[in-house]
């Protein structure tokens, strides 16, 4: 590790006991995990299980597998390289990692938008905070985090105690809402219905653009990379997905729950709906405290990736590492508290979004079999084929977010 990244609060690695990897993988895994379930991610469930039912256990049975093959790949080759994902685009094209750092940072700082929103929602329902002071006290909340002399530590214990409380709280709800689980169980091998777009969507934004890297970046911040480390790199990026796993099913259970027992979701807010119904006003507080944890570790993991795939690029940034990210996030609270959240924008980013995990997937892949790379780490075949083959998907799925800027301006 660099002296400069010590400078900027990341991990000393030192004399590490084995005890402290463990917890920094746990916590690279849940930063991957409560980046991918943000505000969006709850409202997506809430109207999918409305409109598929127990069938949409399949979209995300799907998704799961899609994100397990893609965070494999990932995490494995950019620990072998000992370079983020930038550098490594670089390496395969030059000039690559500039674009997917460009498209990476203006993604991530539209969504934190979003993510500041959603946290600031979540202080509304639980203690009826104005929005505007919500995201005031969540960012700074946020901010305190990167202020710490090891603020790669205090990340992984913020995303690790508010992943835990998220899980706590929906596996509450499940057993108040009395879901047909038998039934989700045969639906999500044997679909009666299958909606693909509705699984593009689903990937699109639990894998898409910055959140794949967040985890597998974090662990390069704390040294735990190499050959020597694959084990314990696998091992991260498993529970990640694992952790993500849970709390997708959980949540999908507890809202199908209430629209099995034949309830009709407000389409102004769907989840919130989904857990007064379900758990009446204690629900509805759940649900706060749920949207304000999946709102505040997004802004924590989107503004650290974001700044992570520039910081690299350019010295001032590495040199002032954790300014950047702090800027990063007010910046974010400033737009959303001056200009609120247009709609065009967030659609906009959703689009490029679509671009960034084709781009650094396909760079990824292509760096996989390069001993100026990766040495002489050998690539298990089974992950370079399905790896490209999810290439190939998200390509597929980033021409089709294309085609939303096109129908914007056009």
């Amino acid at each position: 590790m660099s002296q400069i990244e010590s400078q900027n609060g990341i991990d000393d690695v030192g004399q590490r006991s084995r005890k402290e990897t463990l917890s920094i993988l746990l916590g690279a895994a849940f930063l991957m995990a409560t980046s991918s379930i943000g505000p969006g991610f709850l409202t997506q469930t809430a109207v999918f299980t409305n409109q598929l039912k127990a069938s949409f256990a399949f979209a995300i049975l799907i998704s799961i597998i899609i994100n397990l093959i893609v965070q494999l790949n990932v995490w494995r080759i950019l620990a072998v390289s000992k370079m983020r994902a930038q550098d490594v685009a670089n390496k395969v094209f030059p000039g690559l990692g500039y674009f997917i750092a460009f498209l990476v940072a203006l993604g991530g700082l539209v969504f934190n938008i979003g993510n500041v929103a959603g946290a600031s929602m979540g202080l509304n329902v639980i203690a009826g905070i104005p929005i505007a002071w919500g995201a005031v006290i969540s960012a700074s909340i946020g901010i305190m985090l990167f202020l710490y002399r090891e603020m790669g530590r205090a990340m992984d214990q913020f995303t690790k105690i508010l992943g835990f409380i998220m899980i706590a709280l929906v596996l509450y709800t499940v057993f108040v809402t009395k879901p047909p689980v038998g039934v989700a169980v045969k639906e999500a091998f044997m679909p009666s219905q299958i909606d693909w777009m509705v699984i593009i969507t689903l990937i699109g934004g639990t894998v898409g653009g910055y959140i794949t890297f967040s985890g597998a970046h974090r662990l390069l911040d704390a040294g735990i990379c190499g050959v020597e480390h694959i084990k314990d790199v696998t091992r991260g990026a498993t529970n990640g997905i694992v952790i993500t796993g849970i709390m997708r099913i959980l949540l999908f259970l507890a809202i199908l729950g209430v629209v099995w027992a034949g309830h009709t979701l407000d389409p102004q807010n769907p989840p919130a709906s989904a857990f007064r119904l379900g758990a009446g006003e204690i629900g509805y507080r759940i649900f706060g405290v749920v949207l304000w944890a999946a709102g505040i570790t997004s802004v924590v993991g989107a503004s650290f990736t974001s700044i992570s795939f520039l910081q690299t690029l350019f010295k001032g940034i590495q040199k002032n590492n954790r300014w950047w990210i702090i800027g990063f996030i007010v910046t974010s609270t400033v737009v959303l508290i001056t200009v609120g959240q247009p709609v065009t924008l967030l659609i906009f980013a959703g689009s490029v979004n679509g671009l960034i995990l084709p781009l650094a997937l396909l760079s990824v892949m292509l760096a996989a079999h390069r001993k100026d790379i990766v040495g002489e780490y050998r690539h298990p075949k089974w992950l370079t084929v399905t790896g490209y083959l999810m290439v190939a998907i998200t390509l597929w799925m980033g021409v089709i977010s294309l085609g939303r800027i096109f129908t914007m301006f056009g």
